[in-house]
């Protein structure tokens, strides 16, 4: 079996189910007692928070990259990006190891493509939704059209993710409020809703979507379980 290296922390919520969803999914292909092997590195998401509202990437980078090169130096076989934010510094986080960056976005464009799809909306933080390095890799790696919310609606997501999700609190309000921004966006001819930052699956699921969800934390997590225990 091999490490799972995982940069965590960002948020804390959704890491602790990274660990859970790998951790089950090893001991039901393996058996009862098997668990992962892990080495993460979880980040303090104040001050990484700080630098996101600061538009500080260069040192987000070089933050990011000396996680990957610890977590390398600990002996783990792949870097683990626990976040889909931070994939807008996958660059700089491969330029810091030889180890694979196993990529947030190619794991959800697997499953959309299986899925038979190719116009999808696209939830997360405003960085993820607004910037290009999310879009366009679905788009120019995997053939996949990304649509997002509205503006109103863009800030309605990125709110609750930052002052609700990350701390932990699940609102009804706050569902609601996602289930009419899902529904608007399967309106405006999305075939799916990718759920683009790793908190979100704390607070929807699939029946609160009149089209599939594609949640990327699963995702990415049984993504490296197959890593970890391909050939």
């Amino acid at each position: 079996m091999k490490t799972i290296g995982i940069i965590g922390g960002m948020s804390w919520e959704s890491s602790a189910q990274y660990y859970t969803i790998i951790n089950r999914a090893v001991r039901d292909r393996l058996g009862p007692l098997h668990s992962a092997r892990i080495l993460m590195q979880s980040l303090d998401f104040a001050t990484i928070a700080a630098l996101q509202a600061a538009g500080d990437w260069k040192n987000l980078g070089e933050v990011m990259a000396d996680s990957a090169r610890a977590l390398e130096a600990g002996g783990a076989d792949c870097i683990l990006v626990a976040t889909n934010t931070m994939h807008k510094l996958a660059p700089e986080i491969e330029a810091a190891t030889r180890l694979p960056l196993l990529h947030i976005a190619d794991a959800t464009a697997d499953a959309i493509r299986s899925e038979g799809l190719s116009k999808i909306g696209l939830l997360g933080t405003a960085f993820t939704m607004e910037q290009d390095f999310y879009r366009e890799r679905l788009g120019q790696r995997h053939g996949i059209e990304v649509i997002i919310p509205e503006p109103s609606d863009r800030a309605e997501v990125h709110r609750v993710i930052y002052d609700e999700l990350v701390a932990g609190e699940i609102r009804p309000a706050s569902r609601d409020a996602y289930r009419g921004i899902i529904s608007r966006l399967a309106d405006r001819g999305a075939q799916g809703v990718v759920l683009g930052c790793t908190e979100i699956m704390l607070l929807v699921e699939p029946a609160d979507s009149p089209v599939p969800l594609f949640d990327t934390t699963r995702l990415h997590a049984l993504a490296a379980v197959e890593f970890a225990l391909g050939d």
